[in-house]
């Protein structure tokens, strides 16, 4: 998603400094006029020193390994980056968040992103909350299995969910970081129109030339098959209890969201090509 961001800014015409631990993680930036600067999210004053060289901040609030107590972790960092916040004159801030954001307690990401969203609205610097849809790249790791004929999810096969490429993601931050600085809010923001797990195998097959079969995990399996993967008790509990939430939809859904332009389709025929 930072990479989304910076790439869009960076077309505008805009100056742009994108933050990591490793410089040669941002070498593609770098290439395309990105200045970078290495900064570690745990040291609150290197932070706070980098967000003092521009005057508006994309904020995304990094993923917890998931073989840790991620709702821990995530609470964690999210405090480290509303203290780097303080201080730092920032003029404005987008923060990316997700649909289903909600109060709670092992919740995934949904309230640890809720957290975040109330500790920034505590906070002086007018800031825009962008609620990502699900990420069309969450699929890019059935690649493999897909290509066997199957595609494996959570979800009812025929479930419609509000789903959206990152460059779209990164296009819609652009544009909201551009805006005047009264521009402030929730702000949802999805592709074109919504789509089923069914439709996601659909969309493998039309790629591969292949029949694709959609594997429903049922539910009283979710917390097992998470483990499996590598979560951690912790983790595992907390995504399930989040992916009961949004395959029950049980959250908000916006009735007018911004809309990417990216279809499903072209997203999966452009991640085969790169495979």
């Amino acid at each position: 998603m930072g990479s989304a961001v910076a790439e869009a800014l960076l077309r505008d015409g805009h100056e742009v400094i994108a933050i990591t631990r490793d410089a040669a993680n941002a070498a593609a930036l770098k290439e395309k006029g990105a200045s970078i600067a290495v900064a570690d999210l745990y040291d609150v004053d290197a932070m706070r020193d980098v967000f003092r060289k521009g005057k508006r901040l994309f904020l995304l609030n990094p993923p917890a390994k998931p073989d840790t107590d991620t709702d821990r972790a995530e609470n964690e960092t999210a405090r480290l980056l509303l203290a780097a916040v303080e201080g730092s004159g920032l003029e404005k801030i987008v923060a990316e968040s997700t649909y289903g954001a909600q109060p709670g307690e092992q919740l995934g990401d949904l309230n640890t992103l809720h957290t975040m969203e109330e500790g920034l609205r505590d906070q002086r610097v007018p800031t825009t909350i962008l609620r990502a849809a699900y990420y069309f790249s969450n699929w890019d790791a059935m690649l493999e299995t897909v290509r066997e004929g199957t595609l494996p999810t959570m979800y009812p096969a025929d479930l419609k969910l509000p789903m959206v490429a990152p460059a779209d993601l990164g296009d819609a931050a652009a544009d909201l970081l551009t805006a005047p600085v009264e521009e402030t809010g929730i702000v949802h923001v999805e592709g074109p129109t919504r789509y089923s797990s069914r439709d996601v195998a659909d969309a493998f097959a039309h790629t591969l030339g292949r029949k694709v079969e959609v594997a429903v995990t049922p539910r009283d399996h979710w917390e097992e098959t998470y483990r499996s993967l590598g979560f951690s008790e912790e983790a595992a509990h907390s995504y399930a209890r989040m992916t009961a939430i949004t395959a029950d939809g049980d959250y908000e859904m916006p009735n007018e969201p911004v809309r990417g332009s990216t279809t499903l389709q072209d997203y999966i025929d452009a991640l085969v090509e790169r495979d």
